[in-house]
């Protein structure tokens, strides 16, 4: 059994759009989640300046978990630009 002739236009236009859609989802996702640690490193790191004249010990102990943070951040990064790479090479491969 085939696909139904009048069918055949509507899925034409179901899968060119979601090829097209695929690699923009990967950007978005991948935007979101550099943004989301960017932006957990901006809020510890006001915090910390904060409490440095109130309490420099805490203000320490939140430098310490920014850097600790930032290396994670940095891995982060690695592995989502790695994904990227690999899924859109994936797509790509599938539809050339």
């Amino acid at each position: 059994m085939s696909t139904p002739t009048p069918l055949i236009p509507a899925l034409i236009l179901i899968e060119t759009t979601s090829l097209l859609i695929r690699p923009l989802a990967l950007g978005v996702r991948l935007t979101a989640n550099l943004t989301a640690g960017h932006l957990l490193i901006q809020l510890i790191s006001t915090a910390s300046t904060v409490l440095l004249p109130i309490l420099p010990t805490v203000s320490i102990l939140t430098t310490l978990i920014l850097l600790l943070l930032t290396i994670l951040e940095i891995a982060v990064a690695i592995i989502q630009a790695y994904v990227f790479v690999l899924l859109l090479s994936l797509y790509l491969q599938e539809n050339i």
